[in-house]
């Protein structure tokens, strides 16, 4: 049995590179950018910005997080392919700290159906561009995609190679979530003892969800001796998702016992297992979901609405007892902090500011105004505002946007008559737009109204409300998303008023569709060429 690893694992977000490929979760580039700092804040160790190749916004919002983001690696995803790899060098360069991802097909199925090449010529390729990917980075990732599926023998000597090109990352990706984690402890084991050079490099794995199995794959290859796992925010990514960030960490650090020997650690050894700063779990989690629209499930572990919810009356019972009774992990521990009351419409700029604080917001004095003037106004609605509400109205209002549309006003008359919108836009070019509909309710009044002023044309195939709080003066997000040529874009919106909150998520999305029809005479490599690892 070989020497247990002692080195803390390495998390790996790939939240905006994968998780960006699940459908409607495309970010624009602040977007990216403000999610990219809450991951720097959260203590990640590399985050992977994009692929830079794929299209001029994801090399260009690569390139601003290499230039704005401290403290992780900054990583692009390159396939195994000079101009790929070049490009990715370009966008990368500004990073302290940097790394180049390249990937290429290692399982007979990719090879014969998709890239076309033998066993030979991939071997060739993987050493060739892992060496000119060291040459432009020290730092350097390879992927064998399709690992889990690649035949043992094949797949150690592609490994081999690319150590000895240069690569300092081996990641074995279970792409399409096929193994089961006896399985893939395996596989990860087969390559620590048949891999002469494997010591020279981390040994990684990228594992996705398609049996909801990737959490579990990702702990037993950590047993096995990996040493970086890959994972984004709520496990979000193409299919079923990949490996959830929140889950992996939180499951290192309370099951820290059971995994300790694992590392040659003392089984009551505090070292942390991973460098996340656990207490910003949830605000990243609320982050991520508001951002890309992608609803986190009440049942979810973790960061679900429900993780620390007991309705049983047992439970509940045992819970006054003694906590430990029914929870696992303090809900501190992921910084979800109690729903107090604590401010009002007489609250001052100054508490508020502190209150931001408190919670985590670091904003500009512009920001902090827009903030505040948004909080006032909520306060004029809502006798006591919550640490849920405050969440909620700043990441709404400081999200930043294309606003080639921007909402002026929205009227409704609704009850056992017909339902009427009156909406007022302001358009592109600064001119007021101005008309009305007639709907089965409000909302679809509203829509119908906003599409004859955009005249963009897009099918609603999502439209979801959830409330922030309890109460009947409680705030609600709405969440939406647009279709149009088989491309999902999403908006989101909280509000007092639900009326006002679905106009303003539906122009979001529309935006987002505006824009991407604006760029569309862009070069650009078709995403579905830019296949995940």
């Amino acid at each position: 049995m070989s020497i247990p690893d002692s080195r803390p694992v390495l998390i790996f977000d790939t939240t905006l590179r994968d998780g960006e490929q699940c459908p409607g979760a495309t970010l624009n580039t602040p977007e990216k950018l403000e999610v990219a700092k809450q991951l720097a804040r959260l203590g990640v160790d590399i985050i992977e910005a994009g692929f830079p190749y794929a299209s001029t916004g994801d090399f260009e919002a690569v390139q601003r997080i290499a230039q704005e983001v401290q403290g992780p690696v900054i990583c692009g995803l390159a396939r195994a392919l000079k101009g790929d790899i070049k490009r990715c060098a370009e966008a990368i360069s500004a990073a302290p700290r940097r790394r180049i991802h390249t990937f290429l097909s290692t399982s007979d199925i990719h090879l014969e159906h998709q890239l076309r090449k033998s066993r030979a010529e991939v071997l060739v390729i993987a050493g060739e561009m892992v060496a000119y990917s060291r040459e432009l980075c020290e730092d350097v990732e390879f992927s064998p995609m399709d690992a889990g599926r690649s035949d043992p023998e094949f797949l150690y000597t592609v490994i081999e190679r690319a150590i000895a090109n240069g690569a300092t990352t081996i990641n074995i990706p279970d792409t399409v979530g096929y193994t089961t984690p006896v399985e893939f402890g395996q596989l990860i084991a087969g390559i620590r003892a048949n891999v002469a050079n494997i010591a020279q490099a981390v040994l990684s794995v990228h594992c996705h969800n398609d049996l909801g199995l990737a959490v579990a794959n990702s702990l037993e290859a950590v047993k096995q001796g990996a040493r970086q796992v890959e994972c984004t925010i709520n496990g979000i990514g193409e299919r079923a998702g990949n490996t959830s960030l929140e889950e992996v960490v939180m499951a290192l650090q309370v099951r820290r016992n059971y995994f300790n020997p694992y590392f040659g650690r003392e089984p009551g050894s505090e070292t942390p297992l991973t460098q996340i700063k656990t207490q910003e779990i949830y605000r990243t989690s609320r982050l991520v979901s508001n951002l890309t629209g992608m609803l986190v499930h009440p049942n979810k572990a973790i960061v679900g609405a429900n993780a620390f919810a007991h309705e049983s009356g047992i439970h509940q019972d045992g819970l006054l007892k003694n906590k430990n009774t029914y929870e696992i992990m303090d809900a501190q521990s992921i910084g979800l902090l109690e729903n107090t009351l604590v401010l009002g419409k007489h609250s001052g700029r100054n508490a508020f500011r502190s209150r931001l604080e408190e919670l985590g917001y670091q904003l500009s004095d512009d920001d902090l105004n827009r903030a505040f003037l948004r909080f006032k106004d909520v306060a004029d609605k809502k006798k006591t505002i919550s640490d849920w509400d405050i969440e909620a109205m700043v990441n709404d209002e400081l999200r930043v946007a294309p606003q080639a549309f921007v909402l002026e006003r929205v009227q409704v008359s609704c009850g056992d008559g017909l339902p009427t919108a009156t909406v007022q836009l302001r358009g592109p070019d600064g001119v007021e737009l101005l008309d009305a509909a007639v709907g089965t309710g409000p909302v679809d009044a509203v829509y119908k109204a906003i599409n004859r002023l955009v005249a963009v044309p897009n099918e609603l195939i999502e439209f979801s409300v959830q409330s922030v709080t309890a109460g009947i003066d409680a705030m609600g997000e709405v969440t939406i998303r647009l279709r149009h040529n088989q491309q999902t874009y999403s908006g989101h919106s909280a509000n007092t008023d639900i009326i006002v909150a679905s106009a303003h998520a539906y122009i979001g999305a529309l935006n987002k569709l505006y824009q991407t029809l604006k760029e569309a005479s862009q070069p650009a490599l078709n995403r579905q060429q830019a296949k995940e690892v």
